[in-house]
C-alpha cells in the first residue's frame, strides 16, 4: 500500500508500507528514490517519525506499522523525500528524540549555541573521493600528532583563515609536514554539547545570564555519527571533514579518531560507529575510549583488518593464536606506562632504569606500542620541566580535579622563571625527553604544541579553558625555534635509520652470527650496565647489521649514553668491527642539531657524559680503512 502526501506542495513524498526489509543499518539511509529510516523504539505502542519543514517549520508526524517491526527496529521507506529540506527526529509515546544514528545534527551548528530542540540531518551522498584510499602506514614508520580541532587553530597567532575548525588543519598541512608527522589524532570531532554547565554566581540578578562553562574535549556521549558541525567553516562539516580526510592523505598523513564511551553506550553501536567512520570518511584509525568497548569483536571484524586500532590494552590472546603473525599490525597498546616511567628517569628517580630500558624496545610481533612523554591531559612537554603540582584554579573546582601525581620536576623552580641556569636546565630536559621519546622502537606520539614548548601556565586538566591557557599558542621564537629544529632532527635521524624503528621487538641476541646483538647494554665498563636499584646511567648500543634501508644496505651502529644522574658519568664505548670509528652525533646539553662530528671522538675506549645528558653516538668508515662488514659497509649518519 503506498500514501501519497500532496499538501500543498509542502509535503510530498510517498511512504510504501511494502517495504519490510530494511531493518539495518539503523538510521537513515538513502537509496535510490527511497529514503529508509530504522530506530530502536523502547515502547513502541505510538511511535514514529517527526519530519520538520525548515522553510516553514511546520511538522509532520508519520506513525510507523506494526509490519514493519522487527524485534525492537521499526523502519519506514519515504519516497521522494527532498532530504535537503527536511529534518527530522523520532518519537515514542510522549518522548520526542534525536536519531542516536543521525549522519547530520541540525541547531548546534555554532560553538557554544544550542537550540533547545536538537534534529537529525541527511548526508549529501554525492562527495567525489576521486583517487583517496586510506594510506596503511606501518607502526615503525609512523609518527603521530594528537590534537583538539578547535584548540590547534584557535588563537589568533595561529594566522589560519578559519580558525579552530576542519579547515584550519587543511591550512596546517605544511606545518605537520615540515614537522615530519605521519597521522595526525583527533580528539573527539563528533557532535557533543560542549556547553558543560552554568556557574552559580549569586551576584547576579534574575534578567541577567550565567556565564557558561564549556567542555572543550568532549569525552561525553554524543552523536557518534556526524562530524562536529562547530568545527565546520561552512554549513557541511560531513563535506568540509573528509576534505580535511583527503588534503591530509594526499600529503601522506592518516587520520585518527578518537571516540569516547560511557557505559550507557551499546557495544553493538560501538562496532557500527567504527565501521561508518572507517567506510564513509576513509578514516585510518580509531582510539577507543571507555570501560565497556567490544575489543575482542573489534580485532577480529574482516572490514577492519588495515584500520589502526588503539586502546589500553587489547586481549590480543583472544583475537591472535599463540604464534599467528597478522599480515598488517592494526591493533596497538596505547597506555600511560611508558610516560610515567620516562618522566620519573628523566627527574632521575631510584628503581626506572631497568623499566626504561625494557619499555625502550617494547616492539610485540601481533601489535603496536604507542609511546608519548605528554598527552592532551596532564602537563604540557614545557609545563613538564617547570611544574610539580598542578594550577587548575581557573577550573572552577578548586584545583581538585586533574592528576595529582604527575611525576614531574620543576628544575629547582616552580613555574616561569628567568634565571639562565633554570631555563637552560629545562631546556636540556625536554631535549632528553624527546630524545628518550624518538629513540623507542615503539610509535612516538607528541600532543599539538610541544613541537615549539607551548605552556598552558601550570593547568593539567585545561577540558574546560576555552581561551589562550587551552589553545595552542604558534611561538617559535626563541626556545620554540631550538626545541622545534630539534625534533626534527630526531624525526628524520629515526626516519633514515631503521635499526631505529625495527618492526619486530629487538631481542638482545646475536641471532645472525655477526659477532654482534641486534641490541646491547653497557656502562662504565662496556658490556657490563650497572642495572641496579640506584643507577640511574647506562648505554645502549644499536648494531646495524640487523637493519637495511630501502636500498638494502647495512645501517650504521648507534651508541645511546643515558645518563640522567644529577653527576657526571665515563662511559665506555664499544669496540666495532674493523674500519669503523665512533662519532659524536648529538649532545642535549649542547646546541640543537644533530649532525656528525667530523673528527672522532680522542679516546676511544671512555668518554665523559655530563649530568642529566644524552649522547648519540654513530658508526663511520675510517677513511681509507678496510672495512669488515658483512656488505661492504660504507654508511654515514644521514
Amino acid at each position: 500500500m503506498q500514501k501519497q502526501c500532496r499538501n500543498g506542495g509542502l509535503w510530498m513524498y510517498t511512504i510504501d508500507s511494502r517495504q519490510k526489509n530494511k531493518p539495518y543499518p539503523l538510521g537513515v539511509m538513502t537509496e535510490c528514490d527511497n529514503t529508509y529510516f530504522s530506530v530502536v523504539m523502547k515502547d513502541g505502542k505510538d511511535c514514529g517519525i517527526i519530519l520538520y519543514d525548515k522553510k516553514t517549520g511546520r511538522e509532520k508526524k508519520l506513525p510507523f506499522h506494526s509490519q514493519n517491526k522487527f524485534g525492537s527496529i521499526y523502519s519506514m521507506a519515504i519516497k521522494d523525500l527532498d532530504i535537503g529540506r527536511y529534518a527530522y527526529n523520532f518519537y515514542d509515546g510522549e518522548n520526542v528524540f534525536t536519531d542516536p544514528y543521525a549522519k547530520r545534527i541540525h541547531g548546534h551548528e555554532k560553538w557554544g549555541k544550542r537550540e533547545k530542540v536538537l534534529k537529525g540531518g541527511f548526508l549529501d551522498e554525492d562527495y567525489s573521493w576521486e583517487e583517496d584510499e586510506p594510506l596503511k602506514i606501518p607502526y615503525e614508520e609512523s609518527f603521530i600528532y594528537c590534537l583538539n580541532v578547535r584548540a590547534f587553530t584557535r588563537h589568533k597567532s595561529s594566522g589560519v583563515a578559519r580558525k579552530g575548525t576542519f579547515r584550519g588543519i587543511i591550512e596546517k598541512i605544511p606545518h605537520l609536514k615540515e614537522l615530519g608527522i605521519t597521522a595526525v589524532e583527533l580528539m573527539p570531532a563528533y557532535e557533543f554539547n560542549e556547553i558543560e554547565m552554568q556557574r552559580a554566581n549569586m551576584h547576579l540578578s534574575a534578567k541577567e545570564e550565567l556565564p557558561v562553562k564549556y567542555n572543550c574535549w568532549g569525552y561525553k556521549e554524543g552523536y557518534y555519527f556526524a562530524p562536529k558541525a562547530a568545527y565546520s567553516s561552512d554549513k557541511n562539516a560531513a563535506s568540509e571533514f573528509k576534505d580535511m580526510v583527503k588534503a591530509l592523505h594526499a600529503n601522506h598523513i592518516e587520520v585518527i579518531m578518537q571516540f569516547y564511551f560511557p557505559n550507557t553506550v551499546k557495544q553493538g553501536l560501538i562496532l557500527d560507529v567504527v565501521k561508518y567512520w572507517v567506510t564513509e570518511y576513509h578514516i585510518d584509525g580509531v582510539h577507543l575510549k571507555g570501560e565497556r568497548i567490544p575489543l575482542q569483536v573489534l580485532g577480529t571484524e574482516p572490514l577492519l583488518t588495515d584500520t589502526k586500532l588503539f586502546y589500553y590494552h587489547f586481549p590480543y590472546e583472544q583475537i591472535y593464536e599463540e604464534n599467528e603473525t597478522p599480515k598488517f599490525r592494526n591493533l596497538a597498546s596505547y597506555s600511560d606506562d611508558y610516560m610515567y616511567t620516562a618522566r620519573r628517569f628523566l627527574k632521575g628517580d631510584d628503581n626506572m632504569l631497568g623499566c626504561f630500558l625494557e619499555l625502550q624496545r617494547k616492539n610485540p610481533k601481533q601489535h603496536g606500542v604507542i609511546n608519548y612523554v605528554t598527552n592532551y591531559y596532564g602537563f604540557t612537554l614545557a609545563d613538564m620541566v617547570s611544574y610539580e603540582k598542578k594550577n587548575n584554579e581557573a577550573n572552577g573546582e578548586n584545583n581538585t580535579d586533574g592528576n595529582d601525581d604527575n611525576g614531574t620536576w620543576n628544575c629547582g623552580v616552580e613555574g616561569n622563571s628567568r634565571k639562565k641556569g633554570i631555563v637552560s636546565l629545562r631546556r636540556q630536559q625536554m631535549k632528553n625527553a624527546l630524545t628518550m621519546l624518538f629513540l623507542s622502537q615503539g610509535t612516538p606520539l607528541i600532543y599539538s604544541g610541544d613541537e615549539f614548548a607551548n605552556s598552558r601556565a601550570g593547568n593539567n586538566n585545561p577540558y574546560c579553558q576555552d581561551n589562550e591557557i587551552g589553545w595552542v599558542k604558534w611561538n617559535r621564537s626563541g626556545m620554540g625555534e631550538e626545541i622545534f629544529a630539534y625534533m626534527k632532527e630526531l624525526v628524520r635521524l629515526k626516519k633514515n635509520h631503521p635499526v631505529l624503528r625495527n618492526p619486530l621487538e629487538l631481542k638482545i641476541l646475536d641471532y645472525i652470527g655477526c659477532g654482534y646483538p641486534d641490541l646491547s647494554y653497557h656502562g662504565e665498563e662496556a658490556w657490563r650496565p650497572e642495572l641496579n636499584s640506584y643507577s640511574r646511567f647506562a648505554g645502549a648500543m644499536y648494531c646495524g647489521f640487523y637493519a637495511k634501508n630501502r636500498q638494502g644496505e647495512e645501517d650504521c651502529f648507534f651508541y645511546v649514553a643515558y645518563n640522567m644522574h644529577w653527576m657526571a658519568h665515563s662511559f665506555a664505548l664499544p669496540q666495532l668491527p674493523k674500519g669503523m670509528e665512533w662519532h659524536l652525533l648529538a649532545d642535549t646539553g649542547k646546541g640543537g642539531k644533530i649532525e656528525m662530528v667530523q673528527n672522532p671522538e680522542e679516546e676511544q675506549q671512555h668518554v665523559d657524559v655530563a649530568p642529566r645528558t644524552i649522547r648519540i653516538y654513530c658508526s663511520k668508515q675510517i677513511e681509507g680503512a678496510e672495512c669488515c662488514n658483512r656488505n661492504q659497509y660504507v654508511r654515514s649518519a644521514f
